[in-house]
């Protein structure tokens, strides 16, 4: 699993980094700028995704036809994310279409239209997914545990944005915040494949020659005055009671994120999970039921988060904590951690299998942590992780003080309140 990373930075100040996988005949490149959501102020809610739809809506000399079928049209793909922190253009294509898909990148990157015609489309197509995920329980809860996790703070807020902020936003507003943001030295081009690092160097170089712009500040970052709140209570007329139990934690940077993955893997990552084993099989009180932990760069949150059957709710919830009692109290049986050793280290390897999975390692590793770490280093550090660190660690992070609940459900009211503050206290 050694991985062939090379990095290169430019005179502009813009990065260019490879992992070549020399028996393939594809490569993945990516586009990588570190803005997120958390960048935003409240009034431009939503802008970093709103420019991600755009970006693909044309250029100065590409039309949003021309940008798919060049890339799709010669059996690539081409796709975006955006999250709290970064936002990443990509593609994946044969090895003889790379420069063509770079090329259809870098014009989008450096010369999106922007025409007010399409930001007017756009606005209404983000609005209808705004509008698709309220339809959706589990994402209003999830919502809804952020709004209290992080209380009046950036992270708190929808990632999507709402539907009045996308309302204000205008091309103004619109063409300020890229020139802001999309600079050189907060840019990382990646590929991984087949390719040569000199090669995509020079052709990155190329076709960003001119471009230039300070790096911007940083965002407001989450300190302890950034309050958070125990409960989000709603009554809704769904057929399962949704909830969310999330607990604030360290950011991405802290050395027990080793020990974090492991205890997420043993707690409720995954169908060999304590609370899937318990809530869904021994008790089939629901069909869904997952923990999963998000670091950032100062703060993080683990959250447990299932749809329960709504006149048992109260004994699923009461299991869930019972669970996590047990994480504080009693030390994990050393093959327990070994199957979540194995669980981690088989799901990285996997995920390296791909160009795909190579490009993603690399991006995430350069914008979060500055540089990217081998693979070999990342499984001793999770094989270094002993049975008392688990301990430690769930003793630590489970604390009513870090706990806050969303729930969502037909006839919730202010007496449900009282028992889930009794409930969240005995932590």
């Amino acid at each position: 699993m050694m991985m062939d990373i090379h990095e290169s930075r430019l005179a502009n100040g813009m990065r260019v980094a490879t992992s070549a996988i020399a028996h393939l005949q594809s490569v993945a490149l990516g586009v990588w700028v570190g803005v997120g959501a958390r960048y935003e102020t409240r009034t431009l809610a939503g802008i970093s995704h709103f420019i991600e739809h755009l970006l693909f809506k044309g250029t100065e000399r590409l039309s949003a036809r021309d940008i798919s079928q060049a890339i799709e049209g010669r059996g690539g793909l081409c796709n975006a994310f955006t999250q709290e922190e970064l936002t990443c253009y990509y593609a994946r294509t044969a090895d003889d279409h790379t420069w063509k898909a770079l090329d259809i990148l870098t014009e989008m990157y450096r010369r999106p239209r922007f025409a007010p015609a399409d930001i007017e489309k756009e606005r209404g197509v983000i609005i209808e997914e705004i509008m698709m995920y309220r339809d959706q329980p589990e994402q209003v809860v999830q919502e809804m545990l952020n709004a209290v996790l992080w209380k009046d703070h950036e992270l708190g807020r929808p990632l999507i944005g709402y539907p009045e902020t996308l309302r204000g936003l205008t091309r103004d507003h619109i063409l300020t915040f890229k020139k802001k943001k999309y600079v050189p030295e907060n840019t990382v081009f990646i590929f991984a494949g087949h390719v040569r690092h000199e090669e995509c160097v020079r052709h990155v170089g190329k076709l960003t020659r001119g471009i230039t712009g300070a790096r911007e500040p940083t965002y407001p970052l989450v300190t302890p005055a950034v309050l958070q709140e125990r409960l989000n209570l709603k009554a809704k007329d769904i057929e399962q009671t949704q909830m969310a139990l999330g607990f604030r934690i360290f950011g991405r940077f802290d050395k027990r994120r080793y020990a974090l993955k492991l205890l997420n893997v043993i707690l409720g990552e995954n169908m060999s999970s304590r609370l899937f084993q318990v809530v869904r099989e021994k008790y089939g009180l629901a069909y869904a039921i997952h923990s999963g932990a998000q670091l950032f760069a100062e703060t993080g949150v683990l959250v447990i988060s299932a749809g329960l059957d709504r006149k048992r709710h109260d004994k699923a919830l009461e299991l869930i904590v019972r669970e996590i009692h047990r994480l504080k109290q009693e030390t994990v049986n050393a093959q327990e951690l070994e199957r979540a050793k194995e669980y981690v280290v088989g799901h990285m390897r996997l995920g390296l299998e791909s160009p795909s999975g190579h490009m993603m390692w690399v991006g995430n590793h350069i914008l979060n942590y500055g540089s990217v770490m081998a693979p070999e280093a990342v499984i001793a550090a999770i094989q270094a992780v002993q049975v008392a660190d688990i301990q430690k660690l769930a003793d630590t992070i489970f604390r009513e003080r870090t706990a806050s609940l969303a729930w969502l459900s037909p006839g919730t009211a202010a007496k449900d309140g009282e028992r889930f503050k009794a409930l969240l206290a005995g932590m």
